[in-house]
Protein backbone atom coordinates (compact mmCIF):
# COMPACT_ATOMS: atom_id res chain seq x y z
CA UNK A 1 0.00 0.00 0.00
CA UNK A 2 1.71 3.61 -1.20
CA UNK A 3 1.30 6.22 1.83
CA UNK A 4 2.15 9.76 1.43
CA UNK A 5 4.06 12.63 3.67
CA UNK A 6 -34.98 0.13 3.43
CA UNK A 7 -36.03 0.83 1.07
CA UNK A 8 -38.14 3.61 0.85
CA UNK A 9 -38.84 5.81 -2.10
CA UNK A 10 -38.29 5.12 -5.40
CA UNK A 11 -35.93 6.96 -7.94
CA UNK A 12 -37.81 10.19 -9.35
CA UNK A 13 -36.68 10.26 -13.18
CA UNK A 14 -34.51 7.83 -15.65
CA UNK A 15 -31.54 10.73 -16.34
CA UNK A 16 -28.37 9.43 -16.39
CA UNK A 17 -24.96 10.84 -15.65
CA UNK A 18 -22.15 9.16 -17.67
CA UNK A 19 -19.24 10.86 -15.98
CA UNK A 20 -16.58 8.84 -14.86
CA UNK A 21 -15.03 9.35 -11.51
CA UNK A 22 -11.32 7.53 -10.94
CA UNK A 23 -9.93 8.88 -8.40
CA UNK A 24 -12.06 9.53 -4.98
CA UNK A 25 -9.83 12.00 -1.72
CA UNK A 26 -11.48 10.88 1.60
CA UNK A 27 -11.19 13.29 4.43
CA UNK A 28 -10.90 11.98 7.25
CA UNK A 29 -9.37 8.12 7.88
CA UNK A 30 -12.09 6.67 10.10
CA UNK A 31 -14.72 3.64 9.25
CA UNK A 32 -16.89 5.67 7.47
CA UNK A 33 -13.92 6.48 5.23
CA UNK A 34 -12.90 2.80 4.95
CA UNK A 35 -16.28 1.63 4.59
CA UNK A 36 -17.01 4.47 1.34
CA UNK A 37 -13.32 2.94 0.56
CA UNK A 38 -15.01 -0.51 0.14
CA UNK A 39 -17.92 1.04 -1.82
CA UNK A 40 -16.06 2.47 -4.65
CA UNK A 41 -13.52 -0.16 -4.97
CA UNK A 42 -16.07 -2.26 -6.26
CA UNK A 43 -16.98 0.66 -8.58
CA UNK A 44 -13.46 0.71 -9.94
CA UNK A 45 -12.73 3.68 -8.16
CA UNK A 46 -9.77 4.43 -6.36
CA UNK A 47 -9.55 6.20 -2.81
CA UNK A 48 -6.90 8.03 -1.50
CA UNK A 49 -7.17 9.16 2.14
CA UNK A 50 -5.89 12.28 4.20
CA UNK A 51 -5.68 11.92 7.81
CA UNK A 52 -3.57 13.32 10.36
CA UNK A 53 -3.93 9.83 12.18
CA UNK A 54 -1.01 7.26 11.05
CA UNK A 55 -2.81 3.45 10.58
CA UNK A 56 -6.60 4.83 10.66
CA UNK A 57 -9.18 2.24 9.53
CA UNK A 58 -8.94 3.81 6.11
CA UNK A 59 -5.96 3.44 5.05
CA UNK A 60 -6.11 -0.40 5.16
CA UNK A 61 -8.49 -0.40 2.19
CA UNK A 62 -7.13 2.48 0.22
CA UNK A 63 -4.58 2.92 -2.70
CA UNK A 64 -2.55 5.64 -1.10
CA UNK A 65 -2.68 8.05 2.52
CA UNK A 66 -1.85 11.48 3.29
CA UNK A 67 -0.91 11.67 6.76
CA UNK A 68 -0.94 15.40 7.32
CA UNK A 69 -2.88 18.58 9.60
CA UNK A 70 -6.21 19.62 8.10
CA UNK A 71 -4.79 23.40 8.10
CA UNK A 72 -1.61 22.32 6.41
CA UNK A 73 -2.07 24.25 2.81
CA UNK A 74 0.86 22.55 0.87
CA UNK A 75 -0.54 19.09 2.04
CA UNK A 76 -3.78 19.71 0.83
CA UNK A 77 -2.74 21.51 -2.06
CA UNK A 78 -0.60 18.40 -3.03
CA UNK A 79 -3.58 15.55 -1.77
CA UNK A 80 -5.73 17.28 -3.71
CA UNK A 81 -3.61 17.47 -7.19
CA UNK A 82 -3.58 13.52 -6.84
CA UNK A 83 -7.73 12.93 -7.12
CA UNK A 84 -10.76 13.67 -9.42
CA UNK A 85 -13.31 14.73 -6.67
CA UNK A 86 -13.47 14.69 -2.53
CA UNK A 87 -15.56 14.08 0.02
CA UNK A 88 -15.45 13.91 3.66
CA UNK A 89 -16.18 10.99 6.22
CA UNK A 90 -16.94 12.87 9.31
CA UNK A 91 -18.06 16.75 10.27
CA UNK A 92 -15.86 17.63 12.87
CA UNK A 93 -13.39 18.79 9.73
CA UNK A 94 -12.16 22.34 9.52
CA UNK A 95 -14.40 24.28 7.45
CA UNK A 96 -11.59 26.44 5.87
CA UNK A 97 -9.66 22.83 4.93
CA UNK A 98 -12.85 22.65 2.60
CA UNK A 99 -13.01 26.04 1.38
CA UNK A 100 -9.34 25.77 0.17
CA UNK A 101 -9.73 21.67 -1.24
CA UNK A 102 -12.74 23.72 -3.21
CA UNK A 103 -10.00 25.57 -4.83
CA UNK A 104 -8.62 22.81 -6.33
CA UNK A 105 -11.09 20.33 -7.01
CA UNK A 106 -14.97 19.84 -6.28
CA UNK A 107 -15.95 18.79 -2.50
CA UNK A 108 -19.12 17.37 -1.64
CA UNK A 109 -21.32 17.85 0.34
CA UNK A 110 -20.22 21.63 0.39
CA UNK A 111 -19.00 23.86 3.21
CA UNK A 112 -23.01 25.25 4.01
CA UNK A 113 -23.74 21.72 5.02
CA UNK A 114 -20.55 21.36 7.09
CA UNK A 115 -20.92 24.59 8.70
CA UNK A 116 -24.52 24.07 9.74
CA UNK A 117 -24.07 20.83 11.02
CA UNK A 118 -20.79 21.88 13.18
CA UNK A 119 -22.76 24.67 15.12
CA UNK A 120 -25.67 23.34 16.87
CA UNK A 121 -27.75 26.72 17.14
CA UNK A 122 -26.72 27.14 13.32
CA UNK A 123 -28.20 23.82 13.26
CA UNK A 124 -31.34 24.61 14.64
CA UNK A 125 -31.95 27.89 13.40
CA UNK A 126 -31.55 26.25 9.80
CA UNK A 127 -33.97 23.47 10.73
CA UNK A 128 -36.52 25.95 12.23
CA UNK A 129 -36.05 28.06 9.32
CA UNK A 130 -36.83 25.60 6.49
CA UNK A 131 -40.03 24.38 8.86
CA UNK A 132 -38.18 21.52 10.49
CA UNK A 133 -39.60 21.54 13.94
CA UNK A 134 -37.34 20.79 16.87
CA UNK A 135 -37.55 20.73 20.51
CA UNK A 136 -37.21 24.31 21.96
CA UNK A 137 -33.43 25.50 22.64
CA UNK A 138 -31.62 28.70 23.78
CA UNK A 139 -28.04 29.96 23.01
CA UNK A 140 -26.45 30.42 26.20
CA UNK A 141 -23.34 32.65 26.00
CA UNK A 142 -22.76 33.03 29.32
CA UNK A 143 -23.31 30.84 32.81
CA UNK A 144 -25.31 33.99 33.21
CA UNK A 145 -27.95 32.73 31.33
CA UNK A 146 -28.85 29.35 32.17
CA UNK A 147 -30.76 29.82 34.99
CA UNK A 148 -33.60 32.21 33.08
CA UNK A 149 -34.07 29.32 31.05
CA UNK A 150 -36.72 27.98 33.80
CA UNK A 151 -38.21 30.52 33.72
CA UNK A 152 -39.52 30.95 29.96
CA UNK A 153 -40.13 26.75 29.93
CA UNK A 154 -41.29 26.73 33.13
CA UNK A 155 -39.55 23.48 33.79
CA UNK A 156 -36.93 21.76 36.37
CA UNK A 157 -34.35 20.52 33.95
CA UNK A 158 -33.40 20.81 30.57
CA UNK A 159 -30.17 19.61 28.21
CA UNK A 160 -26.85 21.92 28.00
CA UNK A 161 -24.77 21.19 25.05
CA UNK A 162 -21.50 22.79 23.89
CA UNK A 163 -22.63 23.97 20.62
CA UNK A 164 -19.59 21.97 18.69
CA UNK A 165 -17.45 18.97 18.73
CA UNK A 166 -19.74 17.17 21.04
CA UNK A 167 -20.76 13.58 20.04
CA UNK A 168 -21.57 10.23 21.55
CA UNK A 169 -22.66 12.28 24.32
CA UNK A 170 -19.49 14.09 24.70
CA UNK A 171 -19.88 18.12 25.77
CA UNK A 172 -23.35 17.61 27.20
CA UNK A 173 -25.12 17.33 30.52
CA UNK A 174 -28.85 17.48 32.06
CA UNK A 175 -29.37 20.79 34.35
CA UNK A 176 -31.74 21.01 37.01
CA UNK A 177 -32.59 23.62 39.33
CA UNK A 178 -30.47 24.09 41.82
CA UNK A 179 -27.44 23.20 40.23
CA UNK A 180 -24.29 24.98 40.19
CA UNK A 181 -24.37 27.15 36.50
CA UNK A 182 -20.95 28.59 36.67
CA UNK A 183 -19.71 24.89 37.72
CA UNK A 184 -21.98 23.05 34.86
CA UNK A 185 -20.67 26.09 32.51
CA UNK A 186 -16.86 25.46 33.30
CA UNK A 187 -17.37 22.13 33.19
CA UNK A 188 -18.62 22.38 29.44
CA UNK A 189 -15.36 24.47 28.60
CA UNK A 190 -16.60 27.75 29.69
CA UNK A 191 -18.18 28.54 25.88
CA UNK A 192 -20.96 29.06 23.99
CA UNK A 193 -23.39 26.47 24.83
CA UNK A 194 -27.22 25.54 23.83
CA UNK A 195 -29.95 24.54 26.33
CA UNK A 196 -32.17 22.12 24.23
CA UNK A 197 -35.51 21.17 26.13
CA UNK A 198 -35.94 17.66 27.50
CA UNK A 199 -38.19 15.58 25.10
CA UNK A 200 -40.45 13.03 26.35
CA UNK A 201 -40.22 10.44 22.89
CA UNK A 202 -41.20 7.29 22.28
CA UNK A 203 -38.06 6.03 20.24
CA UNK A 204 -35.42 7.99 18.44
CA UNK A 205 -35.66 7.38 14.76
CA UNK A 206 -32.74 8.50 12.06
CA UNK A 207 -33.09 8.94 7.99
CA UNK A 208 -30.54 8.43 5.48
CA UNK A 209 -31.00 10.66 2.51
CA UNK A 210 -28.57 10.18 -0.92
CA UNK A 211 -29.10 12.85 -3.87
CA UNK A 212 -26.95 13.04 -6.84
CA UNK A 213 -26.23 15.60 -8.85
CA UNK A 214 -29.15 15.55 -11.01
CA UNK A 215 -31.26 16.15 -7.99
CA UNK A 216 -32.30 12.32 -7.98
CA UNK A 217 -32.35 11.32 -4.23
CA UNK A 218 -33.38 7.54 -2.45
CA UNK A 219 -33.58 7.08 1.42
CA UNK A 220 -33.46 4.95 3.94
CA UNK A 221 -35.64 4.25 7.45
CA UNK A 222 -37.12 5.72 9.34
CA UNK A 223 -34.89 2.83 11.43
CA UNK A 224 -35.13 2.66 15.46
CA UNK A 225 -31.96 3.58 17.23
CA UNK A 226 -31.19 2.65 20.88
CA UNK A 227 -28.36 4.14 22.74
CA UNK A 228 -26.84 2.89 25.93
CA UNK A 229 -24.16 5.60 27.84
CA UNK A 230 -25.22 8.02 24.75
CA UNK A 231 -23.56 6.04 21.89
CA UNK A 232 -25.60 3.96 19.47
CA UNK A 233 -25.84 0.28 21.05
CA UNK A 234 -28.52 -0.90 18.19
CA UNK A 235 -30.44 0.00 14.97
CA UNK A 236 -33.26 -2.12 14.20
CA UNK A 237 -34.92 -1.68 10.67
CA UNK A 238 -37.39 -1.79 10.52
CA UNK A 239 -38.55 -0.78 13.65
CA UNK A 240 -40.53 -3.61 15.14
CA UNK A 241 -44.44 -3.84 16.58
CA UNK A 242 -45.91 -0.98 14.42
CA UNK A 243 -44.43 1.69 16.22
CA UNK A 244 -43.65 3.43 13.00
CA UNK A 245 -46.90 4.08 11.01
CA UNK A 246 -47.15 4.29 6.90
CA UNK A 247 -48.20 8.46 7.92
CA UNK A 248 -44.78 8.40 10.18
CA UNK A 249 -42.62 7.23 7.75
CA UNK A 250 -44.19 9.03 5.07
CA UNK A 251 -43.66 12.37 7.20
CA UNK A 252 -39.87 11.51 8.10
CA UNK A 253 -39.17 11.13 4.14
CA UNK A 254 -40.47 14.69 3.31
CA UNK A 255 -38.87 16.05 6.32
CA UNK A 256 -35.25 14.60 4.59
CA UNK A 257 -35.94 15.52 1.29
CA UNK A 258 -37.03 19.07 2.43
CA UNK A 259 -33.61 19.46 4.12
CA UNK A 260 -31.74 17.26 0.93
CA UNK A 261 -33.06 19.92 -1.22
CA UNK A 262 -32.45 23.10 1.16
CA UNK A 263 -28.57 22.37 0.96
CA UNK A 264 -28.50 21.43 -2.57
CA UNK A 265 -27.00 18.34 -0.91
CA UNK A 266 -24.75 16.02 -3.36
CA UNK A 267 -24.01 12.89 -1.18
CA UNK A 268 -25.64 11.57 1.65
CA UNK A 269 -26.37 12.92 5.22
CA UNK A 270 -27.98 11.88 7.91
CA UNK A 271 -31.53 13.51 10.09
CA UNK A 272 -31.79 12.32 13.33
CA UNK A 273 -35.33 12.14 14.60
CA UNK A 274 -37.33 11.88 18.39
CA UNK A 275 -40.84 10.27 17.36
CA UNK A 276 -42.66 11.99 20.67
CA UNK A 277 -45.69 9.88 22.57
CA UNK A 278 -48.03 11.91 20.83
CA UNK A 279 -46.68 11.07 17.67
CA UNK A 280 -44.70 13.99 16.13
CA UNK A 281 -41.18 14.01 14.37
CA UNK A 282 -39.14 16.44 16.35
CA UNK A 283 -35.27 16.95 14.88
CA UNK A 284 -32.61 16.68 16.70
CA UNK A 285 -29.36 16.63 14.48
CA UNK A 286 -27.89 17.23 11.32
CA UNK A 287 -25.36 14.45 10.09
CA UNK A 288 -23.50 15.74 6.66
CA UNK A 289 -22.16 12.21 6.04
CA UNK A 290 -22.97 8.76 5.82
CA UNK A 291 -24.16 7.10 9.53
CA UNK A 292 -23.75 4.49 12.06
CA UNK A 293 -27.27 3.85 11.91
CA UNK A 294 -27.15 2.96 8.01
CA UNK A 295 -24.50 0.63 8.47
CA UNK A 296 -26.88 -2.17 7.89
CA UNK A 297 -27.42 -1.05 4.12
CA UNK A 298 -24.44 -2.78 3.16
CA UNK A 299 -25.43 -6.72 3.95
CA UNK A 300 -29.22 -5.99 3.75
CA UNK A 301 -30.11 -3.52 0.50
CA UNK A 302 -29.00 -3.99 -2.93
CA UNK A 303 -27.26 -0.51 -2.84
CA UNK A 304 -25.88 0.44 0.68
CA UNK A 305 -25.92 4.09 2.03
CA UNK A 306 -22.23 4.29 1.19
CA UNK A 307 -22.32 2.97 -2.23
CA UNK A 308 -25.14 6.02 -2.66
CA UNK A 309 -22.63 8.33 -1.21
CA UNK A 310 -19.81 6.95 -3.47
CA UNK A 311 -22.04 7.02 -6.68
CA UNK A 312 -23.25 10.25 -5.97
CA UNK A 313 -20.11 12.74 -5.44
CA UNK A 314 -18.14 10.87 -7.80
CA UNK A 315 -21.28 11.96 -10.31
CA UNK A 316 -23.17 9.19 -10.80
CA UNK A 317 -26.58 8.31 -10.71
CA UNK A 318 -27.55 6.75 -6.63
CA UNK A 319 -28.95 3.69 -7.01
CA UNK A 320 -32.46 2.02 -6.11
CA UNK A 321 -31.41 0.83 -1.71
CA UNK A 322 -34.46 -1.48 -1.97
CA UNK A 323 -34.11 -3.74 1.50
CA UNK A 324 -34.22 -7.57 0.67
CA UNK A 325 -34.01 -8.27 4.48
CA UNK A 326 -35.13 -7.41 7.84
CA UNK A 327 -31.63 -6.07 9.75
CA UNK A 328 -30.82 -5.52 13.19
CA UNK A 329 -27.35 -3.80 13.65
CA UNK A 330 -25.03 -4.26 16.70
CA UNK A 331 -22.22 -1.85 17.71
CA UNK A 332 -19.28 -3.54 18.87
CA UNK A 333 -17.79 -1.00 21.38
CA UNK A 334 -14.68 -1.38 23.97
CA UNK A 335 -13.97 -4.75 24.44
CA UNK A 336 -17.52 -5.96 22.88
CA UNK A 337 -15.23 -6.41 20.05
CA UNK A 338 -13.06 -9.18 22.33
CA UNK A 339 -16.21 -11.56 21.62
CA UNK A 340 -16.62 -11.16 18.02
CA UNK A 341 -15.13 -14.24 16.75
CA UNK A 342 -18.79 -15.81 17.85
CA UNK A 343 -20.75 -14.44 15.43
CA UNK A 344 -19.01 -16.08 12.80
CA UNK A 345 -21.05 -19.15 13.79
CA UNK A 346 -23.89 -17.30 13.24
CA UNK A 347 -25.68 -18.22 10.03
CA UNK A 348 -27.55 -14.51 9.97
CA UNK A 349 -24.67 -12.58 10.96
CA UNK A 350 -22.57 -10.03 8.98
CA UNK A 351 -19.28 -9.10 10.96
CA UNK A 352 -17.04 -6.00 10.21
CA UNK A 353 -14.36 -5.06 12.25
CA UNK A 354 -12.32 -2.02 11.61
CA UNK A 355 -9.15 -2.54 12.26
CA UNK A 356 -8.78 -0.68 15.05
CA UNK A 357 -5.95 -2.35 17.05
CA UNK A 358 -6.00 -0.06 20.32
CA UNK A 359 -9.36 -1.19 22.09
CA UNK A 360 -10.45 1.84 24.32
CA UNK A 361 -13.80 2.05 26.52
CA UNK A 362 -16.13 3.98 24.43
CA UNK A 363 -14.45 2.98 20.80
CA UNK A 364 -16.08 1.63 17.99
CA UNK A 365 -14.58 -1.30 17.09
CA UNK A 366 -16.73 -2.66 14.56
CA UNK A 367 -20.57 -3.93 14.21
CA UNK A 368 -22.87 -6.83 13.27
CA UNK A 369 -25.58 -6.83 11.33
CA UNK A 370 -28.42 -9.53 11.90
CA UNK A 371 -30.51 -10.61 8.82
CA UNK A 372 -33.91 -12.53 9.15
CA UNK A 373 -32.95 -15.12 6.08
CA UNK A 374 -37.35 -15.30 5.59
CA UNK A 375 -37.34 -12.06 4.67
CA UNK A 376 -38.04 -11.87 1.03
CA UNK A 377 -38.45 -15.27 0.49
Amino acid sequence: MQEFGCFTSPLKSVKTNHMITKKLGIIGGGQLGRMSALAAARLGIQTFIYCPEQGCPASHVSAGTYFADYNNKKALAEFAAMVDVITYEFENIPVETVKYLQTFKPVFPDEQLLEISQDRVLEKKFLNDIGIKTAEWEPVNSYKDIEPVFNKWNEGAFILKTTRFGYDGKGQAKFKKGDNAKQVWKDLGAGPLIAEQIVDFKCELSMIIARDKLGQMVTYGPMMNEHQNSILHKTTMPPPGGLVTPEIEQDAIKLVQLLAEAVDLVGVLTLELFLTEDGRLLANEIAPRTHNSGHWTIDACVTSQFDNHVRAVCSLNVGAPRQHSDAEMLNLIGDDVKGAAKFLENPNACLHLYGKYDVRAGRKMGHVTFLDEQING
